[in-house]
């Protein structure tokens, strides 16, 4: 029982110090850590080490932000990366996908960073991607802007018309019950 309460005694003792101090220090690695994360929607795709591009990601993708790519990464790549297209959902259901058109835009400065130059790929979803999305070459600080477009279905007709001709007949019976 003595050697049992000496046992005890040591480790409280001499243990707690230095199970206090190693906390301390694992609190100050921690801060020192988080001034060098990357910050909010920045997204490595690249390993640590290796030659990258940081390139942007906007619109309707499933994971926009800012990327660090590899070098070379083409276009299609770097769609995949955020997740491609992000899909269009009415209340009622899941649009056809059959019948939406894709919409890529590339923008970059000039070398002389005097103006902007735009790279377009329009296509529809059922065809094949343009083959000119394979062959171009992504660039350091580029722009890329994926936008999900559909024609415009009866309902959406009906949604814009509706309110109007529901304000028209209210104005028109405040000023009936008004004479």
């Amino acid at each position: 029982m003595h050697r049992q309460l000496i046992g005890i005694v040591f480790v409280v003792l001499i243990l707690t110090p230095i199970l206090s101090h190693a906390q301390v220090d694992q609190g100050r690695q921690l801060n020192v850590s988080q001034q060098f994360r990357l910050g909010d929607r920045m997204i490595r795709v690249a390993e640590p080490g290796e030659l990258v591009d940081s390139v942007n990601v906007w619109g309707d993708v499933n994971s926009a932000g800012r990327y660090l790519v590899p070098q070379d990464t083409r276009l299609p790549e770097l769609i995949s990366y955020s997740f491609g297209p992000s899909t269009i959902r009415d209340r009622e259901a899941n649009i056809d996908w059959t019948k939406l058109r894709l919409e890529v835009k590339v923008s970059r400065f000039d070398e002389n960073r005097r103006r902007v130059e735009v790279k377009n790929f329009k296509y529809k979803y059922s065809e094949p991607e343009p083959v000119e999305m394979f062959e171009y070459d992504l660039k350091n600080n580029d722009i890329v802007t994926l936008q999900v477009k559909r024609r415009p279905a009866f309902i959406d007709y009906v949604r814009v018309i509706a309110p109007v001709i529901s304000s028209v007949a209210t104005g028109f019976l405040i000023v009936e019950r008004l004479r």
